[in-house]
């Protein structure tokens, strides 16, 4: 049985007083789903559509809102809210739940509404029915929402190459297959979510440009494209329409439905209620009562930020990428980065500055920032990422670096590389005339290395540092330690 993909729900708890309709801040109109305590189990917990002879699920966030119109800050989310709304329609759904409804209160309850506004994600698990629940602790901005659900869309797009393309075809040959051609090495929420849609019907797959064979066997002329294989005998279609996710659907469902949003209703319901209206009765005492002692009360400084905020509103600060490591000496350098044992390393020689006490120059100043970025990010999603250097023209060590590696000694322009001593290997980064070291370009070389993706040049002679003077200092330890065996242990108790 296929495993479900994790679906999200992003929970807004926002009390709402007892005289306003749930109504009151969403209307029909509003991309905003209301969800109770009735449908909570049929929109959220059950959100996977299972059938006879697959499971597949799509992949949602829910942002449920418990509001009052005496809680400003619930208020103050409210464009924001919406927005994220739009802003992930056909990737995910945002709702809204209203505490202050007796028939909503067991929820409420149930996922431990105290303040507000409060936010929580839902992911769902192996369990049907018992979702994982985290709290969401980021910004109250579009912007914020938005990508952290975005980031937690799972990914099941093969990503093929010329070597492999045979082979995944052939698998379940009779079965269609959707491909994407594309420029870029990172896999775009839009695809993640197409690929969710057909989860179980249609294999969905990704296919860099430079994979040239690949290419020239689809006929693709430009990126992105892409091409259905509708399995079989039958030719591959080329698809010529709007690249949005609605207009990808409809052209991909002449081979397969997409999956449903929620599980249907079972057929045997009736006979089923009865046999729960017992346990369901109690529980319901039980969380009513709990509910009942829920005072409403008002987060503090929940930090709303409304993306559109005017000159009259305070300005956001962003939060500045710190810079990378520098490493000034040739010591430093070959400590890092230049040993038999070393990782893989990204560095960025730099030029040297065309006056006293001046700056790098611009291409070089765009590298270092997109760096940053680039290693900044990583380290928020809390991911792995092989360690980014500085190297300054002042380090000797970067001179040497340049003529073992063949580049230009002349330092008057920024070289970004990576390499692996203990693999052997190094790669350079192709700006190309363009000059182009903007963090998209520079992230894209990133990934293709952490995928394995690419060539790689071999590592010449003489640029990694053999450690024959650390090996000289083991043997003298040695040596010193069979002395003090001579002398006996008197130094201890």
């Amino acid at each position: 049985m296929m495993q479900p993909s994790s679906a999200l729900l992003l929970v807004a708890s926002l009390l709402a007083a007892s005289s306003v309709n749930a109504d009151g801040l969403y209307t029909k109109k509003s991309p905003v789903l209301q969800v109770t305590q009735k449908t909570y189990d049929q929109l959220i917990a059950n959100s996977n559509y299972t059938s006879s002879h697959r499971q597949a699920s799509k992949t949602y966030a829910h942002y449920s809102r418990f509001y009052a119109p005496w809680c400003g800050h619930c208020q103050n989310l409210k464009p924001a809210y919406e927005k994220a709304a739009k802003n992930l329609e056909g990737l995910a759904k945002v709702a809204a739940v209203n505490c202050d409804d007796d028939a909503n209160k067991p929820l409420c309850g149930r996922m431990g509404v105290q303040g507000f506004p409060t936010l929580k994600i839902f992911t769902p698990s192996k369990k049907p029915g018992k979702p994982k629940v985290e709290d969401y602790q980021g910004a109250r901005s579009a912007k914020a929402i938005v990508d952290a659900v975005v980031d937690r869309i799972p990914n099941h797009v093969k990503r093929v190459t010329d070597k492999d393309l045979d082979q995944w075809l052939s698998e379940d040959k009779e079965a269609p297959k959707a491909v994407l051609f594309t420029e870029k090495g990172t896999t775009s929420a839009l695809l993640k979510a197409v690929a969710i849609e057909f989860l179980g019907s249609i294999k969905v797959g990704q296919i860099r440009n430079k994979e040239s064979n690949a290419v020239e066997k689809f006929g693709v002329k430009e990126f992105p494209t892409l091409v259905l294989v509708p399995g079989g005998d039958k030719e591959p279609i080329i698809y010529d329409g709007e690249l949005k996710k609605q207009a990808i659907v409809k052209f991909l469902s002449q081979v397969a439905a997409p999956n449903a949003d929620s599980a249907p209703a079972s057929t045997n319901a009736k006979s089923s209620k009865t046999t729960k209206s017992v346990k369901s009765s109690k529980s319901s005492t039980i969380l009513n009562e709990e509910a009942e002692n829920l005072k409403p009360t008002e987060s503090p400084d929940p930090k709303v930020v409304p993306d559109d905020a005017t000159e009259s509103k305070p300005a956001q600060v962003p939060i500045q990428a710190p810079p990378i490591p520098v490493l000034p000496t040739a010591e430093e350098l070959e400590a890092a980065c230049l040993k038999p044992t070393s990782g893989t390393c990204v560095l960025a020689l730099l030029p040297e500055p065309r006056e006293a006490d001046a700056d790098v120059p611009g291409p070089a100043k765009e590298a270092l920032t997109s760096l940053s970025e680039i290693a900044h990010k990583h380290a928020q999603r809390k991911s792995k990422l092989f360690p980014f250097y500085s190297i300054p023209a002042i380090n000797s060590g970067a001179k040497t670096l340049r003529a073992g590696l063949g580049l230009p000694e002349d330092q008057i322009s920024v070289e970004i590389i990576a390499l692996n001593g203990r693999r052997g290997w190094w790669r350079r980064y192709d700006a190309s005339e363009a000059q182009d070291y903007g963090a998209v370009s520079v992230e894209a070389w990133i990934d293709a290395i952490r995928l394995g993706e690419g060539s790689k040049s071999k590592l010449p002679d003489g640029v990694i540092v053999e450690q024959k003077e650390e090996g000289d200092k083991v043997a003298k330890n040695d040596a010193d330690k069979e002395a003090d065996k001579e002398k006996g242990d008197h130094d201890e108790l």
